[in-house]
């Protein structure tokens, strides 16, 4: 097995989903603590956000095949996947786990005690998400939870530097303020919209499947036109989050989010008349983040030296 097989296992391309918001939330706190903390500490900070963030991707990943290789051996869409032919072995699987887990540690250690104390939260919920689908449909709500911690994680691991605990509880003295309200709290929250309205849709091409094995997912539970409105529905509702978070009260974020919902939606709407409508929606519902962290860096007031 070689190094691509490890990329191919690990969904490389999918942390094209989180890397985006990873830097949205950095770019964010850089905004709002630049008179706090010196240049260097943030380049410093950037190169262990990226290295914490790189390892929750592949140890969520991981997890995840680990714990639903029975499932995907009864998937016809899934049966070729690594555990269950056999290019990888569960022993190996397990070192990476460990490899990736370590490298969210480090990355942690490295940026701050509040970092590394909280770093329990992504594993717990990693842990917990392929569970969820053999319970209930909200399943894909709890992976929108998972990518959720990408931009929240960046901004307390920069937060955390000024404030400690205070980035979080948001007590510091008799004073209560909560720095992550709203623009952190409604980012994250459209985050969990957004990768909600893309699963539920991703999960079409395997509505068969997961009714005969027993798997809860929204088109198994519920029809094709129920799929449709309410990813319709989500997408608004991850607009509308956007919307309200408005970094700096600035429309190129405004029009941003307004642009790629409507993207989303086109390409939704147009599922019947689409060839390959699963790589169309990918294709556009990466871009989302991407398009996004444009209009931030386009509204941050002092970009010189943002990620040096």
């Amino acid at each position: 097995m070689g190094f691509r097989d490890i990329l191919e296992f690990i969904k490389i391309e999918h942390t094209l989903f989180s890397l985006p918001f990873v830097l949205i939330g950095y770019v964010l706190a850089h905004n709002q603590f630049m008179d706090e903390l010196s240049s260097q500490k943030f380049g410093v900070d950037i190169f262990w956000i990226l290295i914490a963030a790189v390892g929750a991707r592949g140890l969520a990943m991981t997890l995840n095949r680990i714990i639903d290789r029975d499932i995907d051996a009864s998937n016809p869409r899934t049966e070729n996947r690594h555990l269950v032919s056999g290019v990888m072995s569960m022993t190996t699987a397990w070192t990476l786990s460990a490899i990736f887990l370590i490298m969210l540690l480090l990355g942690a250690w490295q940026l701050n005690e509040v970092a590394l104390m909280m770093a329990w939260l992504p594993v717990i919920v990693f842990i917990v998400y392929p569970y969820t689908k053999r319970y209930t449909w909200l399943c894909h709500f709890w992976l929108g939870l998972c990518l959720a911690l990408a931009p929240a994680g960046a901004w307390v691991a920069v937060a955390a530097d000024v404030h400690g605990w205070a980035a979080i509880t948001g007590i510091d003295g008799g004073n209560t303020d909560f720095l992550w309200y709203p623009t952190i709290f409604f980012i994250s929250l459209g985050v969990t919209f957004w990768i909600a309205a893309f699963d539920i849709n991703y999960a079409r091409m395997d509505i068969e499947s997961d009714r005969e094995g027993g798997i809860h997912s929204f088109p198994s539970r519920f029809s094709e036109t129920a799929t449709t409105r309410t990813s319709i529905q989500l997408t608004l509702l991850w607009f509308a989050c956007f919307a309200i978070s408005d970094p700096m009260d600035e429309i190129w974020f405004l029009a941003a989010a307004g642009l790629m919902s409507v993207l989303n939606i086109a390409v939704i709407l147009a599922r019947e008349q689409l060839e390959d409508f699963q790589t169309i929606l990918f294709r556009v519902s990466m871009l989302t983040g991407w398009v996004l962290l444009v209009a931030v860096m386009i509204i941050e007031p002092s970009n010189d030296g943002l990620l040096d």
